[in-house]
């Protein structure tokens, strides 16, 4: 039964993001937006294991990494234009300080890849946390 409650979820969410994406007329910023939401559905992925909402399965988790990684990796050309939208939630500090940016961005391919190397589900939720970690260290930092 938490199968199609989880399913349930992951649908509101996508239907929330994509209502929030709604209007962005910047097609930078919607790039950016994109590559987040696929960060935090593969996020989602994860987070359902560690909940008991999903069985453990390390295919998944090295499938989620990928992509956490891989978009990750991204991140840095995707803001190098200083496109602006009043959707944004990007603060002018990202290019203030795009050094701590894209550092932050590559800790966060760090993480995901470690992440990607879980085989037992008793060292998810450590690898999963420092995921979690880098995510929270830029958006305290750069978003609003």
């Amino acid at each position: 039964m938490r199968t199609p409650f989880a399913l349930a979820a992951a649908l509101a969410a996508a239907g929330t993001l994509a209502l929030a994406h709604a209007g962005v007329e910047d097609p930078d910023v919607m790039a950016r937006m994109h590559s987040m939401k696929e960060i935090a559905a593969a996020n989602k992925a994860v987070g359902l294991m560690l909940r008991g909402e999903a069985p453990f399965d390390a295919a998944v988790v090295a499938t989620s990494a990928k992509i956490i990684a891989a978009e990750s990796a991204r991140i840095p050309a995707l803001f190098e234009s200083r496109a602006d939208d009043p959707k944004s939630e990007a603060l002018p500090a990202i290019w203030e300080n795009w050094v701590d940016f894209e550092a932050k961005a590559q800790a966060g391919v760090l993480a995901a890849e470690a992440l990607g190397g879980v085989r037992r589900e008793a060292d998810l939720a450590p690898a999963f946390a420092a995921v979690g970690q880098t995510c929270k260290a830029c958006h305290t930092a750069y978003r609003e």
